[in-house]
């Protein structure tokens, strides 16, 4: 590839390598020195028109690899020139070979996720008229001593059939690892990465209390046997005790003067403003004699007293009155 400017003068090496700033390499000595921002611009050209001759032989839409695309990324590019030909004393471009870092997730040969960052491929082209020259061998393997990886380790973004080709000729690179994304890896990709699995935490935990405590689990507790159910009853004799109601005549009428023995514990009272009045101990039935000669013998409930004695009709007076006439007399009232 071709272009205005001398390519050997700005390309002094059979092989240079740009990165992300596209910095000029240095010059030989005693050529002459034109200002740094041109040679700059020069080698944004050369790889604006690899990255579209690329694109073109792939048959790809857009090129993907430009000198914009190099600025904003940390990849690295491997720049072949011819150095026999020399058309106009300007030199030529043969070809170049792209790669850079990349963190992916890919799955291994149990269809397992991996999260690795290897080197990869990213972009790959000679012309067409140099092909089948060695040319494309000389640029890989030079790339892959720059970087000191083996072929096995890369993966290839999105691979031509000629590249595919050219990996199983020149570096025996024939069984893939199937993935889900657009990159390629080969078989051995997992040699120098694969880690065996990570116990779980539970495990870890454990294996590591029993390393620093030597003293013995205690033994596990033996549960009684169970008992076999036979007839289930509906409650004991206690329950039934318990269970009694007793039948206690309505009050006052259980207030029958008796003698009870003072409870050990007396009951706590409540802190309800509106307490009801205590009842006594229960007693057991009265009999109906028994009842009547008990409100004969009743005496007057306090309240019927206090009714009498502040009854405004009944003067002291009047009280005694009554009290003086006869029975008969009495009887009219």
């Amino acid at each position: 590839m071709e272009f205005q400017f001398d390519v050997d003068a700005l390309l002094p090496e059979r092989i240079t390598v740009l990165d992300q700033y596209l910095r000029p390499p240095a010059r030989r000595p005693g050529t002459t020195t034109p200002a740094r921002v041109d040679l700059q611009q020069q080698i944004m050209t050369i790889v604006d028109e690899l990255g579209k001759a690329s694109a073109k032989a792939q048959h790809l839409p857009a090129p993907i690899t430009s000198a914009s695309r190099m600025q904003s990324n940390r990849h690295v590019i491997y720049v072949l020139k011819d150095t026999s030909a020399r058309p106009a004393g300007k030199g030529a471009i043969v070809g170049f070979l792209k790669v850079g870092y990349k963190k992916l997730f890919v799955l291994d040969d149990r269809e397992a996720h991996n999260e690795v960052e290897p080197l990869c491929i990213l972009d790959f082209y000679i012309h067409e008229s140099l092909q089948r020259h060695g040319h494309g061998r000389e640029l890989f393997q030079y790339m892959l001593q720059k970087e000191r990886v083996e072929p096995h380790q890369l993966a290839i973004d999105r691979p031509s059939q000629k590249l595919l080709k050219f990996l199983n000729k020149h570096y025996n690179l024939e069984t893939t690892v199937p993935q889900v994304n657009n990159f390629v890896i080969f078989e051995g990709f997992f040699a120098h990465q694969h880690r065996p699995p990570v116990p779980s935490l539970r495990a870890t935990r454990h294996s590591h209390g029993a390393a620093l405590d030597p003293t013995p689990a205690a033994p596990a507790r033996k549960l009684p046997p169970k008992r076999a159910e036979g007839d289930i009853k509906p409650y004991s004799s206690s329950d039934r005790e318990f269970l009694k109601v007793a039948v206690e005549p309505p009050w006052p009428l259980n207030r029958a003067p008796r003698r009870a023995t003072p409870p050990a514990h007396p009951p706590p009272r409540s802190s309800s403003l509106g307490n009801s009045p205590e009842r006594g101990p229960l007693r057991p039935f009265v009999p109906e004699q028994e009842l009547l000669r008990s409100l004969r013998l009743c005496p007057p409930h306090p309240t019927a007293r206090l009714l009498l004695a502040t009854d405004p009709g009944s003067s002291p007076a009047q009280r005694r009155r009554t009290s003086s006439l006869p029975r008969s007399e009495e009887s009219r009232y």
